[in-house]
């Protein structure tokens, strides 16, 4: 069985490679595209919920474009859904990643200057030229230490998921204005390099490997309940972002597991590491 989340098909067009397997009326290569907006809610219907979010420079294929919407694929992590096709562009060879949490666009070299884009982190972009402490791009110069270039991985996803303390709740977020609990632990390892999915239940079904209930816990290590997940950034410490705060907030294992029983959503599923 198909997951709709994953398979580019909506009954009016799929992908060429999905002819003989799923029904659709046209069946389509697809066009490559860019992400032109610093975040981009990815919905299940135009005019629908956010099931994601894309940021700015990522990449999508593009299978049908009706009534002001795009209906695409991310290349990142595969996820399908309809986005506004004012958010759109021309592919876009990125060079560069905000390695921060946040970042700005300045108009000029200088810091005091006009600032034109406020970038959270992840979002990629295009150097063009490099000055004294700037890059400059097409969106305006940021500051080098802002930036890291795209095969300049991070070690160590606990690491980048501190980034994200403090960061409001948000239904669908991937981004440091907004994240949910998957939204986190998939920016997390994707900036590591690993191919994480973008929702809890695909990280607990097919991401890293099962952990016995008595075993110790480690950094890094991924705890599991119904819809939600969090990482542990030691043996007993949890940050996630989650509905009951409606933040990304710290929090002791054991509290949260008491917490998050008593509100009805039961005992822990799993626990799993990434390699």
């Amino acid at each position: 069985m198909t997951d709709p989340r994953l398979t580019p098909a909506n009954g009016h067009v799929a992908a060429a490679h999905l002819e003989g397997s799923v029904e659709a009326e046209r069946y389509v290569l697809g066009e490559a595209a860019s992400i032109a907006q610093v975040v981009v809610d990815l919905c299940t219907r135009p005019e629908g919920p956010r099931t994601r979010q894309l940021l700015m420079g990522a990449s999508v294929t593009v299978y049908d474009r009706r009534d002001g919407w795009a209906f695409v694929q991310a290349k990142r992590d595969g996820y399908v859904g309809y986005v506004r096709q004012s958010a759109l562009t021309d592919p876009q060879v990125t060079t560069h990643r905000v390695a921060t949490p946040s970042t700005h666009a300045f108009a000029t070299e200088s810091f005091k200057s006009k600032d034109l884009l406020h970038l959270p982190f992840g979002a990629e972009v295009v150097v063009t030229d490099e000055r004294h402490k700037m890059f400059e791009t097409p969106h305006g110069f940021i500051p080098k230490k802002h930036l890291r270039p795209l095969d300049q991985l991070f070690k160590d996803p606990a690491t980048v998921a501190q980034q994200f303390f403090g960061v409001p709740y948000l239904w669908g977020g991937n981004s440091t204005l907004g994240v949910d609990c998957s939204g986190l632990v998939q920016a997390s390892f994707m900036a590591c390099g690993y191919a994480c999915p973008g929702d809890s239940d695909l990280q607990r079904d097919g991401f890293g490997v099962h952990l016995e209930e008595d075993a110790d816990l480690q950094r890094g290590d991924l705890i599991f309940w119904k819809g939600h997940v969090g990482i542990m950034v030691d043996a007993d410490t949890l940050l996630h972002a989650n509905a009951h705060h409606m933040a990304t907030v710290y929090e002791g294992l054991e509290q949260a597991t008491l917490r998050i029983k008593a509100q009805g959503d039961g005992d822990i599923l799993a626990r799993k590491r990434v390699a």
